[in-house]
């Protein structure tokens, strides 16, 4: 086994900066730390073995990644170069990675489970029709979550809470003329909420409210789980608006320093209206804030869900709903988590939403 090596054409998420270089990376392992250089004029950062935990190289079928926890922050650097892969695994699996030569498919984690009301099904997606038109599609199907944004473990589902959140993966939806929900409904409830908790008027809110404005098209991703954690599900929503200036009004009413808290307790009550004849009432949340590495805007929360099944039963264990939003240009992308474990996921959970930010700042249509 070799003592050393070297490997170029790195890139890194996320930077070891804040708006720090991300591609052009150089990876240097010796007996002593993993070096990354970057840069013009490169910087070199030194990291001891003894401060890095919780390696993983994995090789895809086109790429390599490697995962690894740095001060509590879990960086992943990918690369197309597979060359070398045979030469960096002997020499991280003897620093203790664990080398995944394939992507290994877990077992499904119930964590727990629901009946999927037909009245509910698709949540936001009900105020939408499924024509699909060429434009910028392309672009907003490829700023939703993937698969290989994740570590090893995860893999697609299909019975997950997040279902009552999110449209069907893949589909695209295009904004229609529609009515108004029905005043007792389920959605009509919610928004009440969301307004109670934000102090706006149905008539200015732009989340549920009449103020609001539709996304020109609308898709999601799948719905990706794993047991990592104790167990844990994401995926996002992606919408793409006609002007920024719809995102930026938008945006403002997120600016409020409540509307994570709020946002995510109306999500909860949502999921949660699967096991009761009446929207449950939901109080606020707590904000998260991720922090970014991307010019763009974030806003999030987290709550806990405490759910009875039909049966009376309650959940086995505590589960949190995390809900975070991405703007940027002509985007808003939702990112959603079920977790078991909070505040233990948070890091893993902030470097997806920077993947999703870094994307739509990183797209051809953000400008106006």
């Amino acid at each position: 086994m070799s003592d050393t090596f070297r490997s170029e054409g790195w890139a890194v998420r996320p930077s070891f900066v804040p708006h720090g270089v991300t591609s052009g990376v150089t990876l240097l392992g010796d007996d002593n730390g993993l070096t990354q250089l970057s840069g013009d004029p490169q910087v070199a950062w030194q990291t001891p073995w003894s401060e890095i935990s919780s390696m993983q190289l994995v090789r895809f079928s086109r790429s390599l990644a490697f995962f690894a926890t740095i001060d509590g922050v879990r960086y992943v650097w990918r690369t197309n170069r597979r060359d070398q892969y045979d030469e960096i695994a002997e020499f991280l699996a003897a620093k203790g990675a664990r080398v995944v030569r394939r992507r290994r498919r877990a077992g499904v984690i119930a964590v727990v489970v629901v009946v999927l009301l037909a009245s509910l099904a698709g949540g936001i997606a009900s105020f939408f029709t499924s024509n699909t038109s060429a434009t910028t599609l392309s672009e907003l199907k490829a700023v939703n979550l993937k698969i290989d944004d994740l570590p090893s473990g995860f893999y697609a589902t299909t019975g997950s809470l997040l279902n009552y959140l999110f449209s069907p993966p893949g589909k695209v939806y295009v904004a229609t003329t529609t009515t108004a929900p029905a005043a007792n409904s389920a959605w009509s409830q919610v928004a009440a909420q969301f307004q109670h908790c934000m102090g706006v008027s149905a008539a200015k809110d732009r989340m549920f409210g009449a103020a609001g404005q539709q996304p020109a098209y609308q898709v999601s991703s799948p719905i990706f789980a794993s047991s990592a954690h104790g167990g844990l599900e994401v995926g996002s929503t992606a919408q793409y608006y006609k002007t920024t200036t719809m995102v930026q009004k938008d945006t403002a009413e997120m600016s409020a320093k409540n509307f994570g808290s709020c946002l995510v307790a109306s999500n909860a009550a949502l999921i949660l209206s699967g096991y009761t004849v009446h929207v449950p009432a939901v109080a606020a949340g707590e904000n998260w804030r991720p922090v970014i590495f991307a010019k763009g805007f974030v806003r999030g929360g987290v709550t806990t869900l405490v759910a009875s099944t039909p049966t009376g039963a309650t959940t086995t264990a505590p589960l949190h709903l995390v809900i975070a939003i991405v703007t940027a240009g002509h985007y808003e992308v939702t990112f959603g988590a079920i977790v078991a474990k909070w505040p233990a996921s948070r890091p893993l959970l902030g470097n997806i939403v920077n993947t999703l930010l870094t994307r739509i700042t990183q797209s051809g249509s953000t400008a106006a």
